[in-house]
């Protein structure tokens, strides 16, 4: 079921409930579980297996949410350079061109499934019930905001995106692009600053992670956030007439 208009547009408030939540995990006192980070949980694990000592399963652990950290962003700025900061801040659905270039001749929801990387790379700073809370949910937040676009782009594009949406996967990207380009060229510059915050995080966990101070990198992610909300302030607004598909 795809999302309803609420939930598409106040989709960043939504996200910044869950994230709120999973980072706080007020459940945990009342039920007893633990509120150590997945960070060290996922370390000590490992550690116990044999297969690595604690250390090595530490950074190990850093190093695999840096990739998806890493994998999320660029999806983002990639996306969003192609999209349009624009669109991707805007609180409705855009369709008055299908776009097929960029990242979307090999994945309809570059951003959505960045969303999706980027949380699972975060979810080392939460408790593990909160990681399971917030992965889950957002994960299910992105599938329905994508569900519910696939029938307002067929009602406006029918048979072109029906043969796009029949070539190009939903979320896991194809290998090779799966549809010509059309031409649009990226605004990177726009796209980097759209996701300032994405950024600010993998730069965080490359920098302050290898000191392994939970509270430090946690104090990163909100510096980054902070500095979108600024940059937010400057990037162009959405026109009144929308040019592209996919908003985030």
């Amino acid at each position: 079921m795809g999302a309803t208009k609420f939930e598409y547009r106040f989709r960043w408030f939504l996200h910044a409930v869950i994230f709120t939540l999973g980072f706080w995990a007020p459940w945990c006192d009342a039920l007893g579980w633990t509120r150590l980070r997945t960070w060290l949980v996922l370390s000590s694990w490992l550690s116990r297996t044999g297969w690595l000592s604690f250390i090595a399963a530490t950074d190990g652990v850093l190093i695999a949410a840096i990739v998806l950290l890493t994998l999320g962003a660029w999806l983002r700025v990639w996306g969003a350079s192609y999209v349009g900061v624009s669109v991707v801040q805007s609180p409705q659905m855009h369709g008055d061109a299908l776009l097929a270039d960029g990242p979307y001749r090999r994945t309809r929801n570059p951003l959505y499934l960045g969303t999706i990387l980027h949380t699972c790379g975060l979810s080392i700073l939460m408790p593990p019930s909160g990681a399971v809370f917030c992965i889950v949910l957002v994960w299910l937040l992105q599938v329905r905001l994508a569900l519910a676009e696939e029938p307002f782009l067929t009602a406006g594009f029918g048979e072109p995106y029906m043969a796009y949406r029949n070539a190009v996967p939903r979320f896991l990207p194809a290998p090779s692009p799966q549809v010509p380009a059309a031409g649009k060229k990226p605004h990177w510059v726009q796209g980097v600053f759209g996701e300032i915050y994405m950024v600010g995080v993998v730069i965080t966990y490359v920098v302050f992670g290898w000191n392994f101070n939970s509270m430090l990198m946690i104090r990163g992610v909100l510096i980054s956030l902070g500095a979108w909300i600024v940059v937010k302030a400057f990037l162009p607004r959405p026109k009144e007439t929308p040019a592209v598909s996919e908003a985030s």
